[in-house]
């Protein structure tokens, strides 16, 4: 940056701006007024313009040839007001705003030379567009995990791999249970008990055998024995020995604890299944962008690896603090999955389009930005090229917000912005340092 700087001054006072000086200096001598021939007020090193003095000569840092500094027309009012101009054009002048130390005055043909163009500031209302990097994660609330309610030993695996799919109601492995075989036999015991001792003149036997049926049947119950399972059991008067463990969710196996003739217990996790229909996007937000992001703002994901992929998804969660090393926010981001396209781990674009309220903008190329201030300059007519400082907003599709220094309608250099404010720099003896 410093190098274009000093490029861009030494064009200027090399070549552009002695070139203005000279087409103006040119232009007396055709009027022939050879009195009117203006002096320099003091001349300057093209590269260091901070450096005056009173006499040309060579610059004592650089060894160039120091470069005289005209007095501006416009400071010429005086001559006018007493030189018998119009009056009427002279009270305009004085209606005009004053212009701000720095403005420069450039000629028609040395704007054309030096490619300046303009644009207005305008009042737009956008949609700011803020693009991060996510990551595809298993939505928590679709993971289950698969246990038995029973202490016993596997017999045969259905669901033997990981990654397999299945279905809710699909077998996954049954179980031989000692526990649960024997309560099956006390509940037929307890039926037989209760058709041989129906008739007995005792009140209590009745109830007794009902009692113990029904305690049968709930136990059975809690260790996850279907009402159809019992069913049978009283119809066929036979046990099931080998209880069969189903599937509760549609999901991918990404866990399996579970192999043939494996003693197994409640606390054990057979499977874990997990439904990929619905996932979630991890995405990180640089911190200046994260004030803009709000709970339930849209978003368009798009897969890395196939920009066909456009699935659109909300902030369902933004997290409570920022990663210190990345300086980023993390939001959770759900979004639909169909055709399974979204694999955990994937890296993903996640863009959010705002809406934004009306508000100034101008062209990106119009802000001179030097670090320390941003400077826009606004046309003043017959060539006055005014430096104006701004405060700026957020970036909205090749427009930067202003918030502070122009106002609506105002007419300002979108190209050559760097040469004028080189030149303008020049005139006020101000280095770019």
């Amino acid at each position: 940056m410093k190098l274009l700087k000093i490029i861009g001054l030494a064009v200027l006072a090399g070549g552009g701006f002695v070139g203005g000086v000279i087409w103006r200096d040119s232009a007396g001598p055709r009027e022939g007024a050879k009195s009117e021939e203006r002096k320099p007020l003091y001349w300057v090193d093209p590269m260091h313009p901070a450096y005056k003095s009173d006499k040309p000569g060579i610059a004592p840092d650089c060894g160039m040839q120091l470069v005289p500094v005209y007095e501006e027309p416009a400071a010429k009012a005086g001559e006018h007001e007493h030189g018998g101009h119009d009056h009427s054009a002279m009270a305009g002048m004085a209606e005009t705003a004053p212009m701000a130390e720095g403005t420069v005055q450039i000629s028609p043909e040395r704007q054309q030379l030096i490619n300046v163009q303009f644009g207005t500031v305008e009042l737009a209302s956008a949609a700011e567009t803020i693009r991060a990097v996510g990551r595809v994660a298993v939505d928590e609330t679709r993971i289950h995990h698969v246990h038995t309610r029973v202490e016993g030993y596997v017999e045969k695996v259905y669901a033997d791999f990981t990654g397999k799919f299945v279905k809710r109601g699909d077998p996954l492995l049954t179980i031989y249970s000692p526990e649960m075989l024997a309560t099956q036999q006390e509940l037929l015991l307890a039926i037989k008990g209760r058709d041989q001792l129906h008739s007995s003149t005792l009140d209590t036997v009745p109830a007794q055998m009902a009692s113990l049926i029904e305690a049968s049947k709930h136990r059975l119950a809690r260790w996850e024995f279907s009402a159809g399972q019992i069913e049978e059991v009283i119809r066929t008067g036979t046990p099931i020995r080998n209880y069969t463990l189903f599937a509760g969710e549609d999901g991918y196996i990404t866990a399996r604890n579970a192999f043939p003739r494996q003693q197994v217990t409640p606390a054990m996790d057979l499977y874990t299944l997990v439904d990929l229909s619905r996932v979630w996007i991890i995405a990180d937000i640089f911190e200046g962008d994260a004030a803009a992001i709000r709970m339930g703002a849209p978003a368009v994901i798009t897969a890395a690896y196939d920009r066909a992929i456009s699935l659109r998804g909300t902030v369902s969660y933004i997290q409570p603090e920022f990663d210190a090393q990345s300086r980023t926010l993390k939001v959770r981001i759900e979004v639909p999955n169909p055709g399974l396209r979204l694999k955990p781990d994937m890296f993903v674009d996640a863009d959010f389009r705002l809406a934004t309220g009306p508000r100034l903008v101008v062209p990106q190329d119009a802000v001179l930005d030097t670090g320390e201030r941003k400077t826009v300059f606004v046309d003043r007519g017959e060539g006055n090229f005014e430096p104006r400082e701004v405060e700026t907003g957020e970036h909205i599709d090749g427009r930067i917000a202003i918030l502070k220094g122009l106002k609506q309608g105002e007419r300002i250099v979108t190209s050559g912005v760097f040469l004028i404010d080189s030149e303008s720099r020049l005139r006020t003896g101000h280095s770019h340092d």
